[in-house]
C-alpha cells in the first residue's frame, strides 16, 4: 500500500523566499509527490520578507482566529494563502505578528540569531497541526523540513497522538544543513508545555540550556523516518541520524535521483510502520 496523502511542513520555498538548496527542495518534493498521484498539502511560515501583493497571499478568515498559549502568553493564529503557479498548488502560511512580520527567517539583517528562535518552531508546529485539524483532513505521512520543522515530531506524537487526524501518520524528518548555530530559546521547554501533555514527555526533554543539536535530538526522537537533503551534512548529524534506530535515506551521488527517491522512502515508511505494527 502506498502513502496517498502527503503533508510537506516546510521552511522555505521559491518563488516565496531566495533560491537555496533548501527552498528549491522545498518545492520540488511537494510537486513530485503531486505528479506521482499522491495528494499534498503544503505549509510555510510567512516570514516578514515574503511579499503577499506579488505572490498573491491573502488570509483565510474561517482557518484564522484562534489563539495559541506559548509559555503563558496568547499568540493569535493568522492563516494565509497563495496559489504555487504551474503545479497550482495551494501553500499555507502561519503567520502571527510576534513571530513573524517584518522579522527574517532565522536571522536579522545583521546576521543575528533571532533569541526566540525555538519558540517561533513551536507556535510554527502547533498552528500547523491545528490548521490541519480544522481541515479534517489525515495525512498518512508528514514530512518535516528543517529546524522550523523540527518540533513538529514531538508534537504528532504527543500532544496530538489520539486526534483522528493523526493518529495513523507517519513521520518523516528532512535534515538540511542549513540550521541554527544555537537554539537560544532558555526557555524552550516552557514553550514546549501543555497541560496535555505528559509530564515525563517534557521531563525526558528538560536541559538548563538548548543547543541547535538538541532540536535534531526531539526531531530524531519522535520521528518515523529520517531523509538527509544535502551531500553536505556535518559528520556529527549524520552519525546521529545513523545511530538513531530510524530509517534513514542518504543524499544520492546523484541529485537528480533525490526527489523519485523520496516519493519511494515515504512509502517505505508507511509500509514497514504498519507491519510493525
Amino acid at each position: 500500500m502506498d502513502a496517498k496523502k502527503v503533508l510537506f511542513i516546510t521552511q522555505e520555498i521559491i518563488p516565496y523566499v531566495e533560491e537555496s538548496e533548501v527552498s528549491i527542495i522545498g518545492k520540488k518534493l511537494p510537486v513530485a509527490a503531486q505528479e506521482a498521484g499522491k495528494e499534498v498539502r503544503i505549509f510555510m511560515p510567512k516570514w516578514g520578507h515574503v511579499n503577499e501583493r506579488r505572490n498573491q497571499l491573502h488570509e483565510v478568515i474561517r482557518l484564522s482566529g484562534m489563539n495559541l498559549i506559548i509559555n503563558d502568553t496568547d499568540h493569535p493564529l493568522i492563516i494565509k494563502v497563495a496559489s504555487m503557479q504551474a503545479s497550482r498548488m495551494q501553500v499555507y502560511f502561519i503567520d502571527n505578528d510576534d513571530y513573524f512580520m517584518k522579522r527574517l527567517m532565522a536571522c536579522d539583517k545583521e546576521g543575528n540569531e533571532y533569541t526566540d528562535n525555538a519558540e517561533r518552531a513551536v507556535f510554527y508546529a502547533r498552528g500547523i497541526l491545528e490548521t490541519v485539524k480544522k481541515l479534517r483532513w489525515c495525512p498518512d505521512v508528514i514530512i518535516c523540513q528543517g529546524w522550523m520543522g523540527s518540533i513538529v515530531p514531538f508534537f504528532i506524537k504527543t500532544l496530538y497522538k489520539e486526534e483522528p487526524s493523526f493518529r495513523e501518520s507517519k513521520v518523516v524528518f528532512l535534515a538540511h544543513n542549513q540550521g541554527l548555530k544555537h537554539a537560544n530559546s532558555a526557555d524552550f521547554i516552557n514553550c514546549l508545555y501543555h497541560k496535555n501533555l505528559e509530564p515525563e514527555e517534557i521531563e525526558k526533554n528538560k536541559k538548563d540550556q538548548y543547543k541547535y543539536e538538541d532540536l535534531l535530538q526531539i526531531a530524531v526522537d519522535y520521528s518515523d523516518g529520517i531523509i538527509i537533503g544535502t551531500a553536505e551534512l556535518p559528520e556529527t548529524t549524520k552519525t546521529l541520524f545513523e545511530n538513531s534506530g530510524k530509517k534513514v535515506m542518504p543524499y544520492p551521488e546523484n541529485p537528480e535521483e533525490f526527489t523519485n527517491l523520496c516519493n519511494a522512502f515515504y512509502d517505505e515508511v508507511f509500509n514497514a510502520n504498519k507491519n510493525e505494527e
